[in-house]
Order: structure tokens, then C-alpha cells, then sequence
């Protein structure tokens, strides 16, 4: 057969093809996508469906895919429970899916995953307990974890020599939960907890001095570190505290998988391929983990072409990725984590990368945000 019959014969075939599909699993009436919070950009929180990164993803590795004869095609349903996320896990499986992306809640998570013997990739929940306690062996995780982004402030208040820490509390459980992970992360590097105080925002005018910065930030300390899941208090603390100091956690500096202004290792141009691709939104670190997870897949479909869910588990278990942070990633084998650096940014522009310089590891330095692999934390995986 001539050169030209045989690109063709190769076209044809690729075209005829049938796409191996992916189906991602979202919330229905997502919370977080309500246009008052969307328009507030709360430092962290998503500001659009995760199918923009996942979509991104397939559309950069398309040309890859086609030269090896394969293709990716993405299914995108809405859950409402747990229930319903086991059952359409269930529904992907028996239709062939390649692999489940989820962006739930920490219970529908685990559900999509108890319902399917899939890989699933989590882009949407930071939860610890999904890497540690409630783990599970199909259970990747793209977005950083709390314990995470504590660690890299943690890390970065130790090298600036920040000791004295002022603790401001939320009320609702995540702020709790993630206010024991910042506890822990003073105690690991070091630093010494000046305090701690419940902040809440309340109508009633007797509890109205519990949401005044002034009254919660008074006494010695040299940074003050807010936890708060909501985002709206946080947002006001910056340049509003008795001693002019530092906000960190959840306001002021804060610890990112991704920030749209980040200018180092080909990420301005991953910035703006997303905006084009999503109507102009800024690319956020839920996006860059939905974009990644894309990443992820089409590079286990071109180390296991058949697709097969027990050979994209141990190819996911080995890809190694290019993020545009300057590092090769890939999964912790003893929780399923994609170990990464995260970007320092107070909001306008990123000032500094995490792991910090100087933090030490004795085999990957990015191990040392997050849990390592010597506290096996996560029963249900092997490494």
C-alpha cells in the first residue's frame, strides 16, 4: 500500500473509532456556583463547572490520541445524593466507561466510588479523610488536600520566621475539621499557637462583637491565620487587625494549586488557553485539577490502549505529568494524592512556590505537603 492509502487507511480507522468515555460526576444546583459567590472569588472556591479543565484536557491531547488510533469522549451527569451518585457510577460502568472524575461532596464521593470497580479521579474535594481514613485503592486525588495547603503555610510562615500564630475559627464543621489540620501544621514546623478565637457572623446584635476584627485580634502575635470555609468574614480581615501584621489561610496569603496570574513553566499560557476555552473565566485550582485529570487519563489510554479499568489503574499509578509548576507529578502510591507545589498568592499574583526552599525530604521534596508515606494513614492502599 502506498504511503498516502496507508495515512489514510489509518485516518479512517481512527475516525471509525469508537471513543472510550469518561464520564464526569457533578452536583446538581452546585452550591458554590451561585452567581453571589462566583462574583466574590473566595480564595479557593471554584468559579465554574470542572468540565471546562476536563474538556481542555482532551481538546490539548486530542492530536496525541488520534496519532495513536484512540479517543476520549466526555459524559457529564448530575447527582443530587449519594444514592445517586453510587447508582450513575453503577449506570458508567455498564455502558463501558473508561473512568470516573468526580467533583462531590466527601460521602457522594466515596459512594461513586464504592458503586463501580472504575478508577476514579477526585478534582473537586480537598478532604483529608479521603486520603487518609476513608481512602480508598481506585481513589485519585488532583486537588490539593487541607493538609496540603497547610503545610505549604505552614512551611512558609516557619521561613519567614512568622513563630507566633493568632488562630480565628469559623463555626460551622468544616472550619473545625480544617482548624485541627492548621493546629497540626503549627505544631509540625514549629511554631507556636499566640491564640485562638471563634469569629461568626451573625445578625444578632449581641453577637455582633464576635465578627469584629479589631476585639479578635487583640494580644502579641505575629501572623494571624483565618479558617473560614464560608470565605465571606476572611475576606474583610486583611489590614483590619490591631497589630500590622500578615493574614494567612483563607485570606491575605494562601496556598493554591493554581492562580491565573502565575508567570514561570508555560503557565501563562495554560492560563489563557483555558479563558478562551471558557469564555474568558480565569482558570482556578479546581480547574487546573479537572484539566489535569484530563491530562491523567489520556496519558494511561496511550500506555494501555484497550483501556481496560484494571490496566488504567496500575497506568495511573505510574504516569508521570507536566503541570506548567516546573516538577514532574504523579500519584502517591499510599493515598492515591498527585504531589504538586502550590502557589503562594494573595490573591493578585503568585509570590512564592511551596515546598519552600531549604524543606528537606529524603526521597521527593513534594512530599513533604501532605501525608507521608511512613504514617500510613490510609489502611486500604498498598506503598
Amino acid at each position: 500500500m502506498k504511503p498516502l492509502a496507508c495515512l489514510l487507511a489509518l485516518a479512517a480507522a481512527s475516525a471509525s473509532a469508537a471513543p472510550l468515555r469518561v464520564t464526569l460526576l457533578l452536583p446538581d444546583d452546585d452550591p458554590r456556583l451561585e452567581r453571589n459567590r462566583v462574583e466574590r472569588a473566595y480564595f479557593g472556591h471554584p468559579t465554574g463547572p470542572a468540565q471546562d479543565g476536563l474538556q481542555m484536557a482532551l481538546k490539548d491531547s486530542q492530536l496525541e490520541l488520534d496519532a495513536a488510533g484512540h479517543g476520549l469522549a466526555l459524559d457529564v451527569v448530575s447527582v443530587a445524593s449519594p444514592d445517586a451518585a453510587k447508582a450513575a457510577a453503577q449506570k458508567a460502568e455498564k455502558a463501558g466507561a473508561l473512568a470516573l472524575v468526580t467533583d462531590l461532596p466527601a460521602a457522594w464521593t466515596l459512594a461513586a466510588a464504592d458503586g463501580a470497580k472504575l478508577p476514579v479521579l477526585n478534582v473537586g474535594n480537598p478532604e483529608d479523610r479521603l486520603r487518609e481514613a476513608d481512602c480508598r485503592p481506585r481513589l485519585y486525588h488532583l486537588i490539593p488536600s487541607e493538609r496540603m495547603r497547610a503545610d505549604a503555610i505552614g512551611q512558609t510562615l516557619a521561613s519567614q520566621r512568622w513563630q507566633q500564630v493568632l488562630l480565628l475559627t469559623g463555626p460551622s464543621a468544616d472550619d473545625q475539621r480544617r482548624a485541627a489540620v492548621v493546629q497540626a501544621a503549627i505544631k509540625r514546623y514549629g511554631l507556636k499557637l499566640a491564640g485562638s478565637k471563634p469569629f461568626k457572623l451573625s445578625a444578632d446584635p449581641r453577637e455582633r462583637d464576635l465578627a469584629n476584627p479589631r476585639l479578635l485580634t487583640t494580644g502579641s502575635y505575629d501572623a494571624v491565620w483565618v479558617v473560614d470555609s464560608d470565605g465571606e468574614f476572611a475576606r474583610s480581615l486583611p489590614y483590619r487587625t490591631v497589630l500590622p501584621r500578615p493574614v494567612v489561610g483563607d485570606a491575605g496569603l494562601t496556598a493554591l494549586g493554581w492562580h491565573a496570574q502565575f508567570d514561570r513553566f508555560g503557565a501563562p499560557q495554560v492560563s489563557r488557553r483555558f479563558a478562551r476555552n471558557a469564555s474568558g473565566r480565569a482558570m482556578q485550582q479546581a480547574d487546573w485539577a479537572a484539566w489535569m485529570a484530563g491530562k491523567a487519563l489520556a496519558a494511561a489510554v496511550l500506555a494501555v490502549p484497550k483501556g481496560k479499568p484494571a490496566e488504567m489503574q496500575a497506568a495511573l499509578a505510574q504516569v508521570e505529568l507536566d503541570g506548567s509548576k516546573g516538577v514532574s507529578m504523579s500519584f502517591r502510591a499510599w493515598d492515591g494524592q498527585l504531589r504538586q507545589r502550590l502557589l503562594m498568592t494573595d490573591g493578585q499574583g503568585v509570590v512564592s512556590l511551596a515546598p519552600v526552599d531549604g524543606v528537606l525530604h529524603p526521597k521527593n521534596v513534594l512530599d513533604t505537603l501532605g501525608a507521608d508515606q511512613g504514617e500510613k494513614l490510609c489502611k486500604a492502599r498498598g506503598g
